[in-house]
């Protein structure tokens, strides 16, 4: 009897090998994810960064501005990702409603605080910033939408972590090595799983310029009916503000917001 496929999936379907992969795709992707990076590229720029030669990267680039996913300032000569990309990558943000709930709960934290609130969700190995609300003031944490920062190095990351389930920590911890960014990046995974057991006691996770020197970090995580932690709010600022004093008070107001957050999304009240 013949195996039934599941609908969309063709028979290659965990293939992964080269012969299923279509390479022009593929370079096009990592040309698009290499603008991303940056306000704005010239051609030589892109096809130096990436080895690839500039009448090729030209074709993408054109190929891609016919879409509307990049476009060219015509004065600059530089390219960038254009208004069409935002549009397909927002609807990752449809697929849940914590991105909308969120906004009145960050707004509320960055008044209350005056740093930048954030909301991040897990993907892989790191976190993902989906929405902020930054502060008025001139210095500032700056995450736009889309950025990535490993889950043992930031804030919203130790805060999920903490609440994953022994068989995720594992997995995460036996990925590889830990990569450190500053000199207070924990790196050694047993000095990480006692600070997820410290995060668990109080509510909420410290990013003590673990990866950014000068920034640190609160953050908290957000539940959703099934008790499953899905997301984490946090408050990001310079430590000349965001003092290891202020941090603890600040972790409670966070925590709060979470908290209702949680509640909102469906999670039971504790």
């Amino acid at each position: 009897m013949t195996e039934k496929r599941s609908r969309g999936r063709p028979r290659a379907f965990n293939d992964k090998t080269e012969q299923n992969t279509i390479q022009a795709l593929d370079r096009a992707m990592m040309i698009l994810e290499e603008l991303a990076g940056f306000e704005g590229l010239t051609l030589s720029d892109v096809a130096e960064r990436l080895s690839q030669s500039p009448a090729t990267v030209y074709r993408v680039l054109v190929t891609l501005e016919g879409r509307g996913i990049t476009e060219m300032d015509p004065v600059s000569q530089t390219w960038m990702v254009g208004p069409k990309a935002f549009l397909i990558g927002s609807s990752f943000l449809r697929r849940t409603s914590v991105v909308e709930r969120a906004r009145p709960y960050m707004r509320e934290l960055m008044q209350a605080t005056g740093e930048t609130a954030n909301l991040g969700v897990e993907r892989g190995t790191h976190v993902m910033f989906v929405s902020q609300v930054e502060t008025h003031a001139s210095i500032r944490a700056f995450f736009p939408p889309g950025t990535l920062s490993p889950l043992h190095a930031s804030g919203i990351g130790k805060a999920l972590l903490a609440h994953a389930d022994a068989d995720r920590l594992d997995e995460f911890l036996k990925a590889g090595p830990l990569e450190g960014f500053t000199p207070h990046t924990i790196t050694n995974p047993d000095n990480l799983r006692v600070d997820l057991s410290a995060i668990r006691s109080r509510g909420y996770a410290l990013d003590n310029e673990e990866r950014a020197s000068g920034m640190r970090c609160v953050a908290a995580p957000v539940f959703n009916a099934l008790g499953e932690a899905v997301a984490g709010l946090s408050v990001s600022g310079p430590v000349s503000r965001m003092t290891e004093g202020r941090a603890k008070s600040v972790g409670w107001v966070v925590t709060k917001a979470a908290r209702d957050l949680s509640i909102n999304l469906g999670a039971p009240e504790t």
